[in-house]
């Protein structure tokens, strides 16, 4: 039985459809921070299936354990934590207290209960360099100043010094960037909420005429003045934790990083397809207020091509497809 951390968040829920469509059975803790039981009722009417929640903060160690004791499991994907880079500037105790805790919490429950495989989703930021050939040698950067990079270095060095206590750990840590995308005709995606923290949600709304424009950072030193981005969907994603899962199999003792990256686009170029794919123009206007971003964010995934015989196949064109389709949905459902 495999644990998934945050499992009724966007990239959860569609970690937990994709493992029960390849007969795994899987058990959720999400403490509805960032998700709500309509992904649950989602998830149970799609599969037809009981899916076993519970609702606790994965913070809290004592109950923790005792998801370890009630259930069987042998392996845990941590998909929990806060991952907004914008928001982590305003609230920097809250990211601080709720990804470097959870996976201390995490890990001692693990450890007290003998289990040794890991998953962790972290992301292409953590770099902290400004570049599109990132790669997993590619030293961090521990001085870029931002709480939610600054909160996922430190998480992998906690998961780092932690396996060099253990000979028995198996850890495969996946640097994933800006996932985008829904399931396949638009069963399951991103529930957005009313203020989202992240582009193509926001581009979603101004398309169903939900929100006037857009705020763009347009200052940034690339060709048309936007920050350039690797973008992946979140099927990729899935099929990258499915081949994560099967090489940690094949591995005695291991803690290794994998980037999981596809098509890069500048945000501009983005926001000229989703306009192109819901025939709505994504009004923008100049930020408000301008703030460090990394310019470039992308990697080849070279490596998860070599050792985990994964690589993204599925366009951006094809992500915004996706997640319109399943935004119609909701939009058509309420």
């Amino acid at each position: 039985m495999i644990l998934v951390t945050g499992g009724l968040g966007f990239i959860g829920s569609h970690v937990v459809l994709s493992l029960l469509a390849q007969g795994q059975e899987v058990v959720i803790v999400d403490n509805l921070a960032n998700a709500n039981l309509q992904v649950l009722e989602r998830l149970e009417y799609i599969t037809g299936m009981f899916v076993p929640f519970v609702k606790i903060d994965v913070r809290n160690t004592p109950a923790l354990n005792k998801v370890f004791e009630q259930y069987p499991i042998d392996a845990v994907i941590h998909a929990a934590g806060f991952k907004s880079i914008e928001e982590s500037r305003l609230k920097p105790l809250e990211y601080y207290n709720d990804n470097v805790s959870c996976i201390m919490s995490l890990l001692r429950a693990m450890q007290r209960t003998g289990i040794r495989n890991l998953v962790h989703l972290s992301s292409l930021a953590v770099y902290g360099q400004s570049s599109l050939t990132l790669n997993e040698n590619t030293p961090f950067n521990y001085t870029y100043p931002n709480p939610y990079i600054k909160s996922q270095q430190m998480i992998e060095a906690i998961i780092g010094d932690t396996f060099r206590t253990d000979n028995e750990w198996r850890i495969a840590i996946l640097r994933i960037a800006n996932v985008a995308g829904a399931f396949e005709h638009g069963v399951m995606g991103e529930l957005v909420p009313p203020l989202p923290k992240n582009i193509v949600p926001l581009a979603m709304q101004v398309a169903a005429m939900q929100r006037d424009s857009i705020e763009l950072q347009n200052y940034v030193d690339t060709t048309d003045k936007t920050t350039e981005r690797s973008f992946v969907h979140v099927l990729d994603v899935c099929e990258a934790i499915q081949a994560s899962l099967y090489w940690l199999q094949q591995q005695h003792n291991c803690c290794e990083s994998f980037d999981i990256a596809g098509e890069v686009s500048s945000i501009q170029k983005l926001l000229e397809i989703v306009t192109s794919v819901t025939n709505s123009r994504i009004k923008t206007v100049e930020a408000a207020y301008q703030f460090e971003e990394l310019a470039q964010t992308a990697s080849n995934s070279k490596k998860a091509k070599e050792q985990l015989n994964w690589h993204s196949k599925r366009a951006l064109k094809q992500m915004i497809e996706d997640e319109w389709r399943f935004y119609q949905n909701t939009l058509n459902f309420k």
